[in-house]
């Protein structure tokens, strides 16, 4: 039989060669051992594996058995999704996220079937798309925006109201009928969809939106959105006018003025020379600051992440508020959700509109510099990208307690955080790097990525002041203690190769560097027929007591390997090999969850 992967890889490469082609039978490869296996590869690791929904069903115990029942039910048409768990995390406003937490059976055909809809459906999707796809990321979104925006005279920044949560199930499963035509696979996705959730023990059914924490989630919600996709392609072609590449009068007339003084000039001397030289550069001085092309062309842009999108618009704004009205319309009648009217802004693109955390504008600048074999104004109409200093950096670091505002001058000093200072030295220096690392990283495309600097020192001495704190000293008998070299300290741990040192990472350590996930990458779906957990589960060698002839055999999962105290056989043994999961008989895995009557020994 052939593998599962090599399959979904042939649907894929058919879709791209034709994005007409509709798929009519989907559901049977839900019935092959060998993808939930793959599936189970791509879950295991998750720091989500071990979390629990409504029921103790987790990434541990999952064997031949486990995978047997599910396709049994899927046959047989009796698989039922289970309702999932509602919690909620904080969002950066400060409101509430609800997320629905699965089981981890539901998990693991969920995984399936996104692998099945992403062969379907990723060759197909815009390429303006850039969310929750293989390949992509905010970089991209952002890089494409920076090439395609150039010139834009306006922006439409849009903002559907609650789009995971009003998602219309008749839309979605309308929009994935129109490229899979198969039954049971389409019934399936509305079982899920109208699974409901859990909170405080009472049952909520579920009538529209996909749940946030769900793995069919971001696709379902791409698969909607593309829709609207469709449709701004559409209002492109409608909306686009091209006209031919003409000067204005006033920019012809200055041309020809500066032809005639220089051909006067040439055939003249003296006084009057200088007097036509000192004209020619008034004329051309002129020239640089008179628009050459007449704007009368219309050109439309549009970039989407999940469900935030930016639209560029080369027009008046006229024509930007007859695009919003069709935006409103369609999103209404077709998508059945709503373009929230207040939030759906429309901005001059010399003011800067919020896209992905960036401030985004087009530069209006008159400065000339040498281009090739003459002068140009080379950063005129092109994109900038910022960072919005106040709204996110300097929030970042008052609300996470790192820096605070002096009375006298307004200016941020660093402080101490309370909250570390029961954490080791080593971890109290890893978060602080991690933090540096992660707001660096994701605004290295911005044009003042330098103003960062100083949010590098604030974090630095924040991190000194912490750990002076934690052993009541002062910061330079800290830095004296973890010097290494002139001006660089670290925390030293120990490892394996022996001892190292934890340094907290410098702004210029990380200026200059560059990421390459800017470039969208087509992902083609490849995996191996067999994977470690199939060859281990088919070998029938309980790896904790060597028992061979036993009729089961799980995998024990555990969230963290760090975590074990290395008590236990099982736990030295996981913590030896360094593996989140072992393959045990059943009557080690009962007892390792319950307790050991006897000693296992090797």
């Amino acid at each position: 039989m052939k593998p599962t992967m090599e399959i979904l890889t042939k649907l894929q490469e058919n879709s791209k060669k034709n994005h007409e082609e509709v798929f009519t039978r989907l559901f049977r490869y839900m019935l092959r051992p060998d993808i939930y296996f793959i599936a189970y590869q791509h879950l295991y690791a998750n720091k989500g594996a071990g979390t629990k929904g409504v029921n103790d069903d987790t990434a541990d115990g999952f064997s031949e058995e486990y995978v047997t029942r599910i396709i049994e039910a899927l046959r047989t048409e009796s698989y039922r999704p289970t309702p999932v768990r509602r919690t909620y995390i904080q969002k950066a406003n400060g409101k509430m996220r609800p997320l629905g937490l699965p089981t981890f059976t539901d998990k693991l055909v969920q995984e399936v079937m996104r692998m099945i809809l992403e062969a379907v459906y990723e060759p197909i999707f815009s390429n303006y798309s850039h969310g929750f796809r293989p390949g992509r990321s905010c970089h991209t979104a952002l890089a494409q925006l920076k090439h395609e925006f150039v010139g834009a005279s306006w922006f439409i920044e849009g903002d559907i109201k609650g789009c995971f949560d009003n998602i219309d199930h008749a839309v979605l499963i309308r929009a994935i009928g129109k490229k899979i035509k198969d039954a049971r696979f389409l019934k399936l996705v509305q079982l899920f969809l109208k699974a409901g959730y859990m909170e405080d023990w009472k049952y909520y059914g579920t009538y529209s939106g996909c749940p946030q924490g769900g793995i069919l989630s971001p696709i379902l919600a791409n698969i909607c959105l593309n829709e609207l996709d469709n449709y701004i392609e559409v209002l492109k072609k409608d909306f686009d006018v091209r006209t031919p590449y003409r000067t204005t009068p006033e920019y012809r007339a200055i041309c020809s003025k500066r032809t005639r003084l220089r051909k006067k000039a040439e055939q003249c001397e003296g006084e009057e020379r200088e007097r036509l030289i000192a004209e020619y550069k008034q004329e051309t001085a002129k020239l640089l600051k008179t628009p050459a092309k007449l704007c009368n062309d219309k050109k439309l842009k549009y970039v989407r992440y999940a469900d935030d999108f930016l639209i560029a618009v080369n027009g008046s704004k006229e024509d930007c508020e007859w695009i919003k009205a069709k935006l409103t319309d369609f999103i209404h009648d077709e998508l059945n959700m709503e373009l929230s009217q207040e939030k759906t802004l429309i901005t001059h693109s010399n003011s800067p509109a919020r896209f992905l955390g960036y401030d985004v504008r087009v530069r209006r600048s008159q400065q000339v510099k040498p281009w090739k074999n003459c002068k140009q104004r080379t950063m005129n109409n092109t994109v900038e990208l910022l960072i919005p200093l106040q709204a996110k950096i300097e929030k970042f670091l008052l609300s996470h307690g790192i820096a605070k505002q002096r009375a006298d001058n307004g200016k941020l000093e660093p402080c101490k955080r309370d909250t570390l200072l029961r954490l080791t030295d080593l971890e109290i220096v890893a978060t602080y790097d991690a933090e540096l690392r992660g707001i660096c990283n994701y605004y290295y495309l911005a044009s003042n990525y330098r103003s960062l600097n100083y949010f590098s020192y604030l974090m630095e001495y924040s991190c000194l002041k912490t750990l002076a704190r934690k052993h009541k000293t002062k910061i330079s008998k800290i830095y004296d203690k973890y010097r290494a070299g002139a001006k660089r300290w670290g925390i030293p741990y120990e490892t394996k190769a022996g001892m190292k040192r934890w340094y907290l990472t410098k702004f210029n350590e990380i200026d200059g560097k560059r990421s390459e996930d800017i470039v969208p990458q087509s992902i083609s779906i490849f995996a191996k027929s067999k994977t470690t957990f199939d060859d281990r589960l088919k070998a029938k060698v309980c790896e904790l007591c060597g028992r061979t002839d036993a009729d089961k055999y799980e995998i024990h999962h555990v969230n963290k390997v760090k975590n074990l105290q290395g008590k236990e056989l099982w736990e030295q043994i996981m913590i030896a090999k360094r593996r989140k999961t072992m393959v045990v008989c059943y009557d080690c895995h009962q007892q390792i969850h319950h307790g050991f009557k006897k000693k296992v020994t090797l």
